[in-house]
């Protein structure tokens, strides 16, 4: 058996190894299972070249794709033909078929109609159909190939005038299966089997092959109305991508805004929950306040049920009315009072500078003479405050239960 070049299984780890744009579309679990199987049909059939190359789908979509390139041997009536073919490695294989092609030069044209090539020179074989993930490989579908080639070819040479008076009636001889002879019968225009070409159009449309073909070779063996067809399907095809890529647009639009309104009722959506949250804490701090103004007016309603009816006699002044639990309270009460009084009387002054029914002068200095007063006032209702403060905490303390160890 041949081994593989080095440079061969060189050129396929470092394709499948790359990373980044320019790598292959391969899934990682199946890189080594397409180098084992490319390996493996060069060195069953050396004429197939591993390379890559851009392939488009026919969408217009074009990707970087592995193939083999060459030809493949096929035995025709004892004579062993070689069949220039592509085999392309989709992104799914292996787990899908690979797309085969056969490749004809300018001196071989397709036979039509073949059971298993169509005019495009696509190749669908039962092998093709029946693959199966991971049992199936490209040796056996070259095989598989050459034996369905060898039952019918799908290539034939092309009859052309021969300008020597003394034409050799017989086929040039000593077609072998070195790759010598493989590589230079591939490009022999009388070293395939000659067929007659059928005038009847194909039963279905094929998709289009990505092999150019030369203008003399389809001039000779295409019929107008395959031309009109063909023609007719791609003008169909521009004009579906064109509406396509035209609703495509419109919806990206569409969506934009969608997205946008999105956006803006988020946003609100936002607002609206702080508002509902600042409402209910309002109403919270609005029901405690509630509670506390019922309990003053419970206390104010059971201090007039206790002093209803009692006459205030003796009294020149209603403040007298209450008295004070204790001194610290009628000082604070004073020193509260006074405080209060300063700051209306403050206000008065405000206003009638204002007027100007005081003159600026005087103003400052009854000001600086109630502030004064107004800080001794407030100083000392924050003394009182603070021994009211531990009056009250002495006297817890004292009602406290004392605690033996």
């Amino acid at each position: 058996m041949v081994q593989p070049a080095p440079a061969m299984t060189q050129f396929l780890n470092s394709v499948l190894s790359q990373r980044g744009p320019s790598a292959v579309p391969y899934s990682e679990d199946t890189k080594w299972l397409i180098r084992q199987h490319l390996v493996a049909l060069t060195t069953a059939f050396p004429s197939l070249e591993p390379k890559t190359a851009s392939f488009t789908h026919n969408d217009g979509r074009s990707v970087n794709l592995l193939q083999a390139d060459g030809t493949i041997p096929m035995t025709f009536q004892g004579v062993t033909y070689n069949i220039p073919v592509v085999i392309w490695l989709m992104e799914s294989y292996p787990r899908h078929p690979p797309c085969v092609y056969v490749n004809p030069t300018r001196d071989m044209i397709i036979k039509r109609p073949h059971p298993h090539v169509n005019p495009s020179g696509l190749v669908s074989v039962p092998y093709l159909q029946n693959w199966t993930y991971p049992s199936s490989n490209l040796v056996d579908l070259i095989l598989n190939l050459s034996l369905h080639f060898g039952r019918d070819p799908p290539l034939y040479s092309q009859r052309r005038p021969n300008p020597n008076p003394n034409p050799n009636p017989h086929p040039p001889p000593n077609y072998g299966n070195s790759p010598s002879n493989l590589s230079s019968s591939s490009s022999s225009s009388s070293g395939y089997p000659h067929a007659h070409a059928h005038a009847h159009p194909p039963p279905r449309t094929y998709p289009p092959s990505p092999y150019p073909a030369s203008s003399s070779r389809v001039q000779s063996s295409e019929d107008p109305s395959e031309v009109f067809k063909r023609n007719a399907i791609n003008k169909l095809v521009e004009m579906v991508h064109g509406d396509v890529a035209a609703l495509r647009k419109t919806r990206e639009g569409e969506m934009e805004e969608l997205f946008s309104l999105q956006g803006v009722l988020k946003q609100r959506e936002e607002s609206l929950n702080k508002g509902v949250k600042e409402m209910q804490e309002e109403m919270e701090a609005l029901e405690q306040q509630l509670q506390m103004v019922l309990m003053n007016t419970d206390v104010l309603e059971g201090w007039l049920r206790d002093n209803q009816g009692k006459k205030m006699a003796g009294l020149e002044n209603p403040e007298d009315a209450f008295e004070c639990a204790d001194v610290l309270s009628k000082q604070m009460l004073d020193c509260t009072a006074a405080d209060l009084a300063i700051e209306d009387t403050l206000y008065a002054l405000d206003k009638a500078l204002q007027v100007g029914a005081v003159p600026f002068d005087q103003y400052l200095r009854s000001v600086r003479a109630l502030s004064r007063e107004q800080f001794f006032h407030r100083a000392t209702a924050a003394k009182v405050r603070a021994a009211q403060l531990q009056a009250q905490v002495a006297n817890m303390a004292a009602r406290s239960p004392h605690y033996g160890s």
